[in-house]
């Protein structure tokens, strides 16, 4: 039998980017995570991996898995293969665009929430 690769990007939300098979990602996260008892994740709620800027003139960026828990704590996980120019910037970039979606203008700052980032790589990132 043969399995598609994981690392590939469509595989790769269609196991754990699916909503159906939310129960995938939130068992993947716990583990990575390493959450034990009430720190455990118990529902994720899968977003829309498009970041569509405000303005039409920004850059639109699409990430893997967005999602976030009853918590409140957002998280973005990316597959990476390539080592690409450019790749720490690109996801400070997804980071912040993250962080600037939370809140409208007027809105305390103490209304955000952490962002978690994880990273699977299929190289040595530095």
């Amino acid at each position: 039998m043969k399995f598609a690769d994981v690392k590939n990007d469509i595989a790769f939300r269609k196991i754990f980017g699916d909503e159906n098979r939310k129960i995938i990602l939130i068992s993947f996260l716990n583990a990575v995570l390493k959450l034990n008892g009430d720190k455990k994740i118990a529902n994720v709620f899968i977003l829309n991996p498009f970041q569509l800027p405000i303005i039409q003139s920004l850059k639109a960026t699409i990430i893997d898995i967005k999602a976030f828990d009853e918590r409140g704590n957002e998280y973005i996980i990316e597959m990476q293969v390539a080592n690409v120019d450019g790749l720490e910037k690109r996801l400070q970039y997804y980071l912040a665009k993250g962080y600037t979606s939370q809140i409208e203008v007027g809105e305390n700052f103490s209304k955000l929430h952490p962002i978690i980032f994880i990273g699977i790589f299929d190289f040595t990132f530095s």
